[in-house]
């Protein structure tokens, strides 16, 4: 079997030519099909030749002996690399420019994210972004409550905004927390959160011997942490039962599986780090996801990393058959990404 050898042109045309006709009607394919679709010399003996080989190579199968073939799954990656992603309406176009624009956090928008992509494919689209201590300070508030408790504003460059409370062993004035406050915000806005966290310590321990109250109260919120945020990824999926209509051959506990697998958080973040890898702006496609869980196996997932203008990364995608339309897909994951990235707060 020869399937590591390159495949002939005339065997390259005829598998295209296949899983195109797949892709559209989700029939077995044969040889008089395709001799129609191609309007070209080969005969349907011809072609059921170059099936044959395409066959014995691993990129069709056969469900019945008198049936057409079907495209594998490596098919699918062997097509899909010969694809560059189609344009999507100018109204479409105009339309994801507006829905950003109206949207003034990082959070709605990578929400709008996954609800414009599920709408452009009718797949299921997902969007994630992902907080890092390389976030930058804009500003710190901090709120005096009862029992001695204190409320931390966190507001981040990218318009992020985290709510923290904290409780101390001692009573602390609204002057000192001004205090607290105004040294934060004047020696460490726009610094990296992760940077200003270490800067702040290295601080502290050197100039111990200075101390005085408010100072002593900075080391405690420190300890409770302060300028510290939740980098747990913000993750959101729509279209999960857009699935329930695809033919992809599961058991009903099996569909039950992915369904419930799909309600993860965590494992749309594994999905999304595991296949999209390469750096911001690169479109990627991945055919056959069984590696992320064996319901996944007749999936495609196509997305790619977004910059967004605040320097927050995202990561959007839309899962879905192996059968889809891979060129239009890719443009609405393309179209979209643009937008979020370009997008300005």
């Amino acid at each position: 079997m020869r399937t590591d050898a390159p495949l002939q042109t005339r065997h390259q045309e005829v598998l295209t030519s296949i899983v195109r006709a797949y892709i559209e009607t989700g029939e077995p394919v044969g040889s008089r099909t395709i001799s129609k679709r191609r309007n070209s010399e080969l005969s349907p003996a011809s072609i059921r030749n170059v099936m044959a080989d395409l066959a014995e190579e691993g990129f069709l199968s056969q469900p019945h002996t008198s049936a057409g073939r079907i495209p594998t799954e490596k098919a699918f990656r062997f097509y899909v690399r010969s694809l560059t992603a189609g344009r999507i309406s100018g109204v479409d176009t105009e339309r994801l420019r507006c829905e950003f624009s109206g949207l003034h956090t990082v959070g709605a928008r990578v929400e709008r994210s996954s609800f414009l992509l599920m709408e452009l494919t009718r797949n299921v689209g997902i969007a994630a972004a992902i907080p890092a201590l390389a976030q930058e300070l804009d500003q710190l508030e901090l709120v005096p409550l009862a029992e001695n408790r204190v409320l931390i504003v966190l507001v981040t460059r990218d318009h992020m905004v985290r709510n923290r409370v904290v409780a101390l062993e001692e009573p602390t004035s609204q002057e000192d927390l001004l205090n607290i406050r105004n040294y934060v915000n004047r020696n460490f806005a726009g610094w990296r959160l992760g940077d200003a966290r270490r800067e702040l310590l290295r601080r502290m321990l050197e100039e111990r011997a200075l101390y005085d109250a408010v100072m002593r109260k900075l080391q405690v919120l420190y300890q409770k942490g302060l300028l510290e945020v939740d980098i747990s990824p913000e993750v959101h999926m729509e279209g999960a039962s857009n699935l329930l209509g695809l033919d992809l051959h599961l058991t009903r506990e099996k569909l039950r599986e992915l369904l419930r697998a799909l309600e993860e958080k965590q494992r749309l973040i594994d999905l999304l780090d595991r296949f999209l890898e390469q750096p911001a702006g690169e479109l990627e496609v991945h055919v056959g996801l069984e590696e992320a869980h064996p319901a996944m196996k007749d999936l495609a997932l196509i997305g790619m990393t977004v910059q967004m203008a605040s320097g927050l990364p995202a990561k959007v995608a839309v899962l879905g058959p192996m059968r889809m339309h891979y060129e239009r897909v890719m443009a609405a994951v393309l179209q979209t990404s643009r937008a979020l990235a370009n997008a300005e707060f």
